[in-house]
């Protein structure tokens, strides 16, 4: 089968993408730019919050190999979905947690599984993860690109990236790759 691909905002880009590159089948996770109305905009203009759009990893997959029910579950667990228009210490409506679909099976398989997350009371907040179709996906500028494994010592970086990964392999260990996509 053909690859795949799903869209993901949930917080700083960086955060998003370094777990998804750990999982089998996995083919490229790439951070770039969703949901807003400013055509292929900069990050210094994203970070304004000027822009309407939203920090995402755009992740080509195998459905093969993974599922994007899978993606979807690892997606929930390296961010909170219950925090409005943020991720920790990133604040404005470009953190905004948001699943970026690209057909009708997906947007029927994201919002089933938010109902399912919501009905199982698995966090006591109310979950604000936003589903719409994506319109279009801008790749963010290439110094972004796999910038955890370039930058792993950077402040932000060390802080916060690694109890995502430590999440996502404990969580799902029968699903990584022997070695993270680059």
């Amino acid at each position: 089968m053909a690859s795949a691909a799903a869209t993901f905002g949930g917080g700083c880009f960086w955060c998003i993408e370094a777990p998804f590159k750990e999982l089998a089948g996995v083919e490229s996770a790439v951070s770039g730019y969703a949901g807003g109305d400013t055509p292929d905009p900069s990050y210094k203009e994203v970070c304004s919050g000027t822009t309407g759009h939203a920090e995402v990893v755009q992740v080509e997959y195998d459905p093969d190999v993974i599922s994007y029910g899978d993606l979807l579950e690892v997606f929930f667990t390296v961010h909170d979905p219950t925090q409005l228009n943020r991720q920790g210490p990133d604040v404005g409506t470009q953190y905004r947690s948001a699943i970026f679909t690209h057909d009708d099976d997906q947007q029927d398989a994201a919002e089933a599984f938010l109902a399912e997350l919501d009905a199982s009371g698995a966090y006591d907040d109310e979950i604000v993860t936003e589903v719409e179709p994506l319109d279009t996906f801008y790749r963010a500028e290439e110094h972004h690109q796999d910038y955890y494994e370039k930058n792993p010592s950077q402040a932000y970086c060390s802080m916060h990236i690694p109890p995502k990964l430590d999440k996502v392999r404990e969580k799902f260990a029968d699903r990584l790759r022997e070695q993270p996509v680059h």
